[in-house]
């Protein structure tokens, strides 16, 4: 049993995260104590910042944990202290209605009841982590691959591949995805292993273009540059894509996919929507169109991050250019105003405390 103080990031009201002193936690039957050796932030940690996903004052933020087994709890087997793991952010307990219906995100029957960390319990951005349902969640990272190597696979490279798999992309493909952050970039990468012939990507900033080429895009767009709906049409001949997947969570990403699908095309949605969203009745095809909406919340259970390390392992995808920035985790709050700016080409930061 380990005891004391840990200093974790913590929520405190919307616009104010504070790094503060917090009990280390016990692991109690089913879980596991982890000791986190690496994190990062995300997207929704900054939503979370700005009060626009709501979660309770004095939450320990972050869910994209790498580390070390500090301890485990009664009835745990399988694992050992010392070993290196990776929890993913979504952590479904494996046996609740959800989860033997394939749907871990959903576990419990709760709309996103598998997003705990950060969420609904204390999260990842803190020299320790409790995990809940640890024989479900924790993967073992294999000893020649590098912390850095696997920190896009709890969340970001999930996510980012779970839109390509929903999509259902067929071998030969036409893709367009719209926004290339982190998950968009991965959402390319994962439209490339499924298997598309053409992936055309959009976004404002370039160093970000850049970073999709390498992952595997094959027209990238700026859409300062040009009106991204008119030459995605024009690319495709007027026919469109099979398959448009939404990374930001904006009205105008959504609605810019919508308009780029051909009828009977999918719509792959991952973006967080912290406003109202709306339809366009013509780009629906006032409902007629065969069109496919389809909405991913990130894929979790150790299954899901052993075959992610797998694809890391293979070298068929290096992520590794995606951590732009590394910080301590005494630095986390300067590090999340450097995050949230989108400021010196940042992408991912590397927090380690």
């Amino acid at each position: 049993m380990i005891t004391g103080k840990m200093q974790a990031l913590t929520f405190i009201k919307p616009g104010q995260i504070e790094l503060i002193e917090k009990p280390i936690p016990q692991a109690g039957f089913g879980e596991a104590l982890m000791r986190v050796t690496t994190t990062t932030i995300c997207g929704t940690d900054v939503h979370i910042l700005k009060g626009e996903y709501p979660v309770k004052p004095g939450l320990t933020i972050g869910h994209e944990p790498v580390g070390v087994i500090a301890d485990l709890g009664p009835g745990v087997t399988g694992l050992q202290i010392g070993q290196r793991v990776i929890a993913g952010a979504i952590t479904p307990c494996g046996h609740c209605d959800s989860c033997l219906d394939h749907h871990g995100s959903q576990c419990g029957g709760k709309p996103m009841g598998g997003w705990q960390f950060g969420n609904t319990i204390d999260g990842a951005q803190a020299e320790y982590l409790l995990v809940p349902n640890a024989m479900a969640n924790l993967a073992l990272i294999p000893d020649h691959l590098t912390d850095e190597e696997v920190l896009m696979c709890p969340d970001i490279m999930s996510t980012g591949f779970s839109g390509a798999e929903s999509g259902n992309i067929q071998i030969g493909d036409t893709v367009a995805v719209f926004a290339q952050g982190p998950i968009g970039l991965c959402a390319a990468a994962g439209a490339r292993l499924k298997g598309a012939s053409k992936i055309i990507v959009v976004d404002a900033l370039e160093n970000r273009l850049k970073m999709s080429r390498a992952v595997g895009a094959d027209i990238t767009l700026n859409f300062k540059g040009s009106n991204p709906v008119e030459e995605i049409m024009r690319l495709t001949n007027g026919r469109g894509v099979d398959v448009a997947i939404e990374a930001l969570g904006t009205q105008s990403t959504f609605e810019s996919c919508l308009r780029v699908l051909k009828p009977g095309g999918t719509l792959s949605s991952l973006g967080v929507y912290s406003k109202g969203l709306n339809v366009p009745l013509d780009a629906f095809d006032a409902g007629l169109g065969d069109h496919k909406i389809i909405t991913t919340l990130c894929p979790g259970g150790k299954d899901r991050m052993r075959r992610l390390m797998n694809v890391v392992a293979s070298g068929r995808v290096d992520l590794k250019p995606m951590v732009t920035h590394r910080f301590k985790l005494s630095q986390i709050v300067q590090a999340y105003e450097l995050f949230a700016s989108g400021q010196d080409g940042v992408l991912k930061v590397a927090i380690a405390p």
